[in-house]
């Protein structure tokens, strides 16, 4: 009996641990896609194992759980905004497009720059949207004291340290609004980011990913706004 009850629970474990792995989980938390969009999430799990495999963007350790730690977690932002349509963001040091390429795939009718200093993992992203057919995206080899462009939100993933990453952007976000939140920074971080957003405490909010989202992966994600 007890060694019924392990197996069981061994499978149960599996079998969640599988649907982690693929893009079942990104439908279970996002269940108004259209067609298109489901089928542009389902083409990534090939294009960037053929990708990685020629540009390591995402540890090789990692690619099985291409949509559990980078496609779901990248989708973490828009638990907390829904980007209204034209609104225009920019996501800093993407690398092979995260969070951008998901964001792109799930707003649709908002525009995307996505810049890295890094060539080879910009090309990596550049050819993941072209072969899934994004159309509100440009791609482009830069350092972000390069651009010049104001957007509404400038979106990155644990970057660098919030103080310097605002000092960067900060001519880059435009005064003109159009969302429900201020114009701003929007950052992916993991663990305590106390210390880091305690400059901003007047104009910052900061939202635990695991309220979102069952997977223990979220446990210590979050999400950090700041008003610029």
């Amino acid at each position: 009996m007890f060694q019924h009850a392990k197996l069981m629970f061994f499978c149960y474990l599996c079998s969640k641990n599988k649907k982690n792995m693929n893009v079942d989980i990104i439908f279970q938390y996002f269940k108004e896609l259209s067609d298109n969009q489901r089928e542009q999430f389902a083409q990534l799990d090939a294009l960037y194992r053929e990708w990685n495999a020629k540009i390591n963007v995402i540890s090789r350790k990692d690619i099985d759980n291409l949509y559990l730690h980078h496609v779901l977690h990248s989708l973490g932002i828009a638990k907390v905004i829904n980007f209204r349509p034209g609104t225009q963001i920019m996501d800093i040091g993407t690398g092979g497009g995260f969070p951008g390429i998901p964001l792109a795939i799930l707003f649709p009718e908002c525009q995307f720059k996505l810049i890295d200093s890094i060539g080879k993992k910009i090309k990596v992203a550049a050819a993941v949207a072209e072969a899934i057919g994004l159309k509100n995206v440009v791609i482009e080899h830069r350092n972000v004291m390069e651009e010049k462009a104001q957007y509404d939100f400038v979106v990155s993933r644990a970057v660098m340290n919030a103080t310097d990453l605002v000092k960067l952007v900060r001519k880059n976000v435009s005064h003109q609004q159009h969302n429900s939140l201020p114009n701003g920074l929007i950052c992916l971080k993991g663990g305590d980011v106390t210390a880091e957003m305690a400059p901003f405490a007047k104009h910052a909010e900061v939202w635990d990913l695991s309220q979102y989202f069952e997977e223990e992966f979220f446990e210590t994600k979050k999400v950090t706004y700041i008003q610029l």
